[in-house]
C-alpha cells in the first residue's frame, strides 16, 4: 500500500509520494529527513495544485480550517481512483475524517497522528526546494498575504461579531455608573456648602445637577424658573429652603466650577440613557428569547461574562444559574458549606418577584428555560420575514410557564382558569360585601353613680374560716382562667395571622401547639418552643410547691390543737 503525503500551503496543495511505504514506522525518521538531499531521496512531488487567486486561497484555507473537502482538493485526490489502496498522511485530523466521509468511492486510508509531525515539519522547511519554480521570497509573501486576508475574512464574517458590541456596551455602562455616582456625590458635597438643604429635598442626582445649573446662587431663587425641572410642590419647597438656608457664601468663580461639573453629570446621564436604549435594541435583535426571559441588561451581562453568545449557548442550565457566583461556589465547596443558588440571574425580574424560600426554585427553573432560549437565539435560523413574536416564541412560552409556577408557589390567584390555592384545591367564589351597621353606644356599660352604690363600713369583722375559703376560691378561679384555652373563630384566624406576620396554615399549627399567645388587648405574641417548654416546667414546679405548702399546713393545725388541750 503506497504512502502519499498531502501538504496544504499558502500557494496551493502539494501531493508527495514516499519512496518507502514504511517510512512513518521507522525509528530514525528524524535522521532520514535531516537534510534536503535526504528528503529528496525519501519523498518526491507527484502533483502541485496552485491557487488561482488570493480569494480562492482564502476560500480553500477556510474550508480546511472547518475540516471540509473543497472541490479543488477533491479533484486532486481523484487521481487515486485507479489505486486499490492508498495511505494518505494529512496534517489535520478533521480533514482526514472528512475525506473518509466525503470521498467513500476512493480507497484512501488517512493518517493524522504524532508520527507525521516530523515529516510535515521537514516538508514546510524545504518546500521551496521540493517544488520546482517556487522561490523562498515568493512563498513568504504568499503566506503573509494569505494570513492577512484570512484574518480580515474572519472579522468580516464572524458570527460572534455582534456579541462584541454588546460586551463593550455593557462594560461601558458599568464604568458610566461608577463615574456618575462619583461626580454626582462630588457636586452634592461641593454645592452643599452653599445650599445644604437642597440635598434632602432632591435625592435624585440628575434633578440636583439641573437645579444647580439653573439656580446658581441661592439668592436667585425668587427669579429662577424651575417649573421645567421640578413639580410645583418641590419647586416651592426649594425656594422656601433657599430663603432660610444656613449655607456659606461662595464666589462666582467657585460657582462656575461647580456648574461645569454639574453639566458633566447631566451630559453623562443623557449618554447613559442612550447607551441603555442601544443595548436594549441590540439585544432584542440579537437574542429575543433571552430578553423575554431575563431582560436586556441581565442577558447582556451574561453574554459579557461568558465572552460570547456561543459560549453561553454551550453552557448547561446549572452553569447559567451560577454565572457570576464562581468565587462563592468554590469557597463553599472548599469549606463544605451550602453552595449559592444564583449568580447574575438573581437580578432578573422573575427571581425578584419570588419570596425568599422560592427564589432558588425560580432561579433554577429560569436558568433551564434560559439555556433553551439562548440556544435558539444562537443556532436557530428563521426566515427574513419572520416577526418578533415568532423569533421569541420559546422565551414567551418559558416565561408564561415560570410565571404560572411562581403564582402557585406564592399562593396568588392564577391569571387563567380556575383560582387554585397552594394545596391545589379550587377556591370558592368571594363572599358578597355588605355594609354592616355600626355599633351603638352601650349606656348600660357606664359606671354606677356614687349615690346608688351601697356604702361599706371602713372596718369590717370577717370570719377567719370564711376569709380562707374566699381566698382559696379566688385562687382556684385564677387557675381555671389561666388553664382555660382561648378559643378563636375561623373568621378571626386570617386577622390574627396577618398581625403575627404568618400564613394562615402556619398560624393554626402554632396556635394548636400553644406557641402563640393572644393577649386581652388583641395583640399576638409568637412564643418559641424553648420559652413554651420553660413555662410548662415553671408551672409544674409551682403546682408542686403549692401542694407541699398545703400538706405542711394541714399537718401543723392538729399539732397546735393538741398543745392547747394539754395546757388546759
Amino acid at each position: 500500500m503506497p504512502l502519499f503525503i498531502l501538504a496544504e500551503t499558502s500557494a496551493g496543495y502539494g501531493l508527495f509520494k514516499a519512496a518507502d511505504k514504511k517510512l512513518l514506522e521507522s525509528d530514525n525518521l528524524t535522521d532520514r529527513l535531516s537534510t534536503i538531499d535526504k528528503i529528496v531521496k525519501e519523498i518526491k512531488l507527484k502533483e502541485f495544485a496552485k491557487f488561482d487567486s488570493a480569494a480562492s486561497a482564502v476560500e480553500e484555507a477556510t474550508g480546511l480550517i472547518e475540516g471540509k473537502v473543497t472541490p479543488k482538493l477533491a479533484n486532486l485526490l481523484n487521481e487515486f481512483k485507479d489505486e486499490k489502496k492508498v495511505t494518505l498522511a494529512v496534517a489535520e485530523s478533521k480533514l482526514g475524517s472528512s475525506i473518509l466521509k466525503g470521498l467513500p468511492h476512493l480507497n484512501i486510508k488517512p493518517i493524522s497522528d504524532s508520527t507525521t509531525t516530523d515529516l510535515f515539519r521537514a516538508i514546510r522547511q524545504h518546500f521551496s526546494d521540493l517544488v520546482p519554480g517556487m522561490l523562498p521570497e515568493n512563498f513568504q509573501e504568499m503566506s503573509l498575504g494569505l494570513s492577512h486576508s484570512l484574518s480580515r475574512h474572519k472579522l468580516k464574517f464572524s458570527p460572534d461579531k455582534v456579541d462584541v458590541m454588546v460586551v463593550h456596551a455593557v462594560a461601558m455602562l458599568d464604568n458610566l455608573d461608577k463615574d456618575l455616582n462619583l461626580f454626582a456625590m462630588r457636586v452634592k458635597e461641593w454645592y452643599g456648602w452653599h445650599f445644604p438643604e437642597l440635598a434632602k429635598i432632591l435625592p435624585d442626582n440628575l434633578s440636583y445637577a439641573r437645579v444647580v445649573v439653573t439656580l446658581g446662587m441661592r439668592t436667585n431663587s425668587k427669579d429662577a424658573d424651575l417649573s421645567e425641572i421640578l413639580p410645583h410642590e418641590i419647586e416651592t419647597a426649594v425656594k422656601a429652603a433657599a430663603d432660610i438656608s444656613m449655607g456659606t457664601e461662595i464666589t462666582e468663580e467657585d460657582l462656575e466650577n461647580i456648574k461645569l461639573l454639574a453639566e458633566r453629570v447631566i451630559s453623562l446621564s443623557q449618554y447613559r440613557k442612550e447607551l441603555s436604549d442601544y443595548i436594549e435594541n441590540r439585544m432584542k435583535a440579537l437574542a429575543p428569547n433571552t430578553v423575554e426571559l431575563v431582560g436586556p441588561l441581565v442577558g447582556a451581562r451574561l453574554i459579557a461574562h461568558t465572552g460570547s453568545m456561543m459560549s453561553l449557548a454551550k453552557s448547561a442550565g446549572s452553569t447559567i444559574q451560577l454565572l457570576g457566583a464562581e468565587k462563592a461556589l468554590f469557597r463553599a465547596l472548599k469549606t463544605k458549606h451550602s453552595t449559592p443558588k444564583y449568580g447574575l440571574i438573581y437580578h432578573a425580574s422573575l427571581v425578584g418577584q419570588a419570596s425568599g424560600p422560592n427564589k432558588g426554585k425560580i432561579a433554577r427553573q429560569l436558568a433551564a428555560k434560559l439555556a433553551l432560549g439562548i440556544r435558539t437565539d444562537a443556532l436557530a435560523e428563521f426566515p427574513e420575514d419572520a416577526d418578533d413574536e415568532t423569533r421569541a416564541e420559546v422565551g414567551i412560552r418559558g416565561r408564561a410557564k415560570i410565571e404560572n409556577t411562581l403564582r402557585i408557589l406564592e399562593g396568588k390567584v392564577l391569571s387563567k382558569g380556575v383560582a387554585v390555592n397552594p394545596n391545589g384545591v379550587a377556591l370558592g367564589a368571594p363572599a358578597k360585601w355588605d355594609i354592616k351597621e355600626a355599633r351603638k353606644y352601650n349606656a348600660d356599660a357606664d359606671g354606677v353613680s356614687a349615690s346608688a352604690a351601697p356604702k361599706r363600713p371602713l372596718i369590717e369583722e370577717v370570719d377567719q374560716e370564711m376569709a380562707e375559703l374566699e381566698v382559696s376560691d379566688k385562687k382556684k378561679s385564677k387557675k381555671k382562667s389561666k388553664e382555660a384555652p382561648v378559643t378563636i373563630s375561623k373568621e378571626d384566624y386570617a386577622r390574627y395571622a396577618e398581625k403575627a406576620g404568618l400564613s394562615v396554615s402556619k398560624f393554626t399549627k402554632k396556635f394548636e401547639k400553644g406557641l402563640i399567645k393572644i393577649n386581652a388587648d388583641g395583640s399576638v405574641e409568637v412564643i418559641s418552643k424553648k420559652e413554651a417548654k420553660e413555662a410548662t416546667e415553671n408551672g409544674a414546679a409551682e403546682s408542686k410547691s403549692s401542694k407541699r405548702k398545703h400538706e405542711a399546713e394541714a399537718e401543723e393545725k392538729p399539732k397546735k390543737k393538741k398543745k392547747k388541750s394539754d395546757k388546759e
